[in-house]
């Protein structure tokens, strides 16, 4: 059995998932990008793919179902419908379904990064081993039953890698800032 790479494994687990937080910035995020998307999908990606499956134009792809003048080769879905035809518009649908998977695509790298830069706070509580009440962990006996404890070390967790490098731009930014003030004293 082929083994997913995890990048893909967690887009799967974000789709799958049906968090408040993670939609409301779907939804946000995808009506803000839904004219880039779509433009994206119809004007750039679609073209290519079409050229290669032999000059097909998926805007244009579709089917007559039913009316329409008998035995008629409509060249357009506008021409088609003039006519009185009704018709499946498969193309649309195709353009549809690649504008979602991109949106999804960018709303998931941008829960990733937020959540990745996301501080996981400390704990600082514990449970006393001897009558279970919560206690902080730098306790060294138990304010409910005076249980001699030993104090738990607190490890506070680092940056994340986003965050050292906004930090260490930052430093960088202020030594050129700095550098060129000394310049244009001069």
């Amino acid at each position: 059995m082929i083994k997913k790479p995890k990048f893909l494994s967690e887009f799967q687990e974000f789709i799958n998932k049906g968090n408040a937080i993670d939609m409301a910035v779907g939804i946000i995020v995808g009506s803000v990008m839904t004219g880039v998307v779509n433009s994206l999908v119809s004007d750039v990606l679609m073209p290519p793919i079409g050229l290669l499956l032999g000059g097909v134009d998926f805007s244009q792809w579709f089917f007559v179902l039913a009316g329409g003048a008998p035995g008629a080769d409509y060249p357009t879905v506008a021409a088609a419908q003039a006519a009185g035809a009704t018709t499946l518009n498969l193309g649309v649908f195709l353009n549809s379904v690649v504008s979602f998977l991109i949106t999804m695509f960018a709303i998931f790298l941008f829960v990733r990064t937020v959540n990745k830069v996301r501080r996981k706070k400390p704990v600082t509580t514990r449970t006393c081993p001897y009558c279970k009440t919560s206690i902080n962990v730098a306790a060294t006996k138990c304010p409910n039953c005076c249980s001699v404890v030993k104090p738990i070390e607190v490890v506070v967790p680092g940056d994340s890698e986003l965050e050292q490098g906004i930090k260490k731009l930052k430093t960088i930014t202020k030594d050129r800032i700095k550098k060129i003030k000394k310049i244009t004293k001069k």
